[in-house]
């Protein structure tokens, strides 16, 4: 469950990360790897998206997934505007990556960085050997929703209660929810 939510994360999954489209960033921003000392830079962008308060230490750091190259920052000059995690999960499937804390400072929103951060950390799963690529979000994030489906990733659902759910955020976002 998420914060002030009572329902639990919506899946949405990837099929195949094996035809990815290049990244391109817009003039001026560039995209590097997490660095020593970028825990704050990372709470910020987290403090900044989602309005929490978030310790990189506990939440990302202290995981045995952590490695510097999968936690990544788009830049403008050394300011650090979007992050997202290239991440593994022990409920998903080995060969499966899991996209995680995708953020964008609210400053920068509308820019394509959503988009961008997020396929940069599917390229580095693919990297890494990952085949294909599931992440949690919730209904009311119809932005990173519309993302997601430009990337690929299409819903995952059992049951009614969720198919409901989807078919809900698919008219949020002026979509037909295909069967």
């Amino acid at each position: 469950m998420t914060e002030g939510r009572k329902l639990p994360q919506l899946v949405m999954r990837l099929a195949s990360l094996s035809d990815l489209p290049a990244l391109a960033l817009p003039s001026g921003f560039h995209l590097r790897n997490f660095e020593a000392g970028d825990g704050e830079n990372w709470e910020s962008i987290v403090e900044k998206s989602f309005g929490w308060d978030r310790n990189f230490e506990r939440k990302i750091a202290s995981h045995s997934y952590f490695k510097p190259e999968r936690v990544l920052f788009i830049c403008e000059g050394e300011a650090t505007v979007a992050t997202a995690c290239a991440w593994e999960e022990p409920q998903w499937e080995e060969d499966c990556g899991y996209l995680h804390m995708v953020g964008v400072s609210s400053a920068y929103s509308g820019l394509g960085l959503g988009y961008s951060i997020s396929l940069a950390a599917l390229q580095k799963m693919r990297e890494e050997g990952k085949k294909h690529a599931v992440l949690e979000t919730d209904d009311f994030r119809l932005s990173a929703i519309h993302i997601y489906l430009k990337l690929g990733f299409q819903p995952a659902y059992e049951g009614a209660e969720l198919q409901e759910r989807w078919k809900q955020v698919y008219q949020n976002l002026g979509k037909k929810l295909k069967a």
